[in-house]
Order: C-alpha cells, then sequence, then structure tokens
C-alpha cells in the first residue's frame, strides 16, 4: 500500500489549499480514508473521514465548516479542501487508510500511512 499526500505548501491565512492523498496497492474502494495533523512540538491529532463510499465525512471540532474532505473512487484519491486557514492550522498534514471503518477519529484504527506534506499558514 502507497499513499502519496501532495498539495502542501505556504499560504496566509484566511487563504486556501486542497490537499489530495493518491493511493495505490489496495482496494480503495474498500478503505474508509482519514487526514491527519501534527504540528511541531505536538502530537499527531485527527482532522477528518471519509466513509468507504463517499457519502458520509466527520471533522474534528476545530476544523468543522472549513475543510471538506471527498474521495474520488475511479481516481484512488481522497481530497482535503481547507478554507480560512488559520495560524493553528500549521503542521504536516497525513492522510491514512483504514480497513475497519470504525474509529476513525483513532490513529489505531488506520493500517496505512503516507509521509505527509507541509502546510504552513503565515500572518
Amino acid at each position: 500500500v502507497q499513499l502519496v499526500e501532495s498539495g502542501g505548501g505556504l499560504v496566509q491565512a484566511g487563504g486556501s489549499l486542497r490537499l489530495s492523498c493518491a493511493a495505490s496497492g489496495l482496494t480503495f474502494s474498500s478503505y474508509a480514508m482519514g487526514w491527519f495533523r501534527q504540528a511541531p512540538g505536538k502530537e499527531r491529532e485527527y482532522v477528518a473521514a471519509i466513509s468507504r463510499s463517499g457519502s458520509s465525512g466527520y471533522y474534528a471540532q476545530s476544523v468543522k465548516g472549513r475543510f471538506t474532505i471527498s474521495r474520488d473512487n475511479a481516481k484512488n484519491t481522497v481530497y482535503l479542501q481547507m478554507n480560512s486557514l488559520e495560524l493553528e492550522d500549521t503542521a504536516v498534514y497525513y492522510c491514512a487508510a483504514s480497513t475497519t471503518g470504525r474509529g476513525l477519529a483513532l490513529r489505531s484504527s488506520y493500517d496505512s500511512w503516507g509521509q505527509g506534506t507541509l502546510v504552513t499558514v503565515s500572518s
């Protein structure tokens, strides 16, 4: 299984970015997918998750209303649209794949992880 994130970069506060995560080596539609992030000196934290079909999205309270998770099973890709970015959103963002599809806010529910993409929000 390989997960490759892209789309990170430097953006001003209030701006937007869209992250992508391309998956290979798995039957993508059989996996729930999630996004996590890790800021310097902090634990990796849950951001958002999406069901296998894409019909249900779930969000951490800190990003609800600003971030949108989506997926394209035909392209084996999951996305994270990030709007109204805040300084506190600065982190390395990781996508992850889950066979269980349960407990998606927990890191332990995920089987595979990408290498991450850095998002830096400046003032």
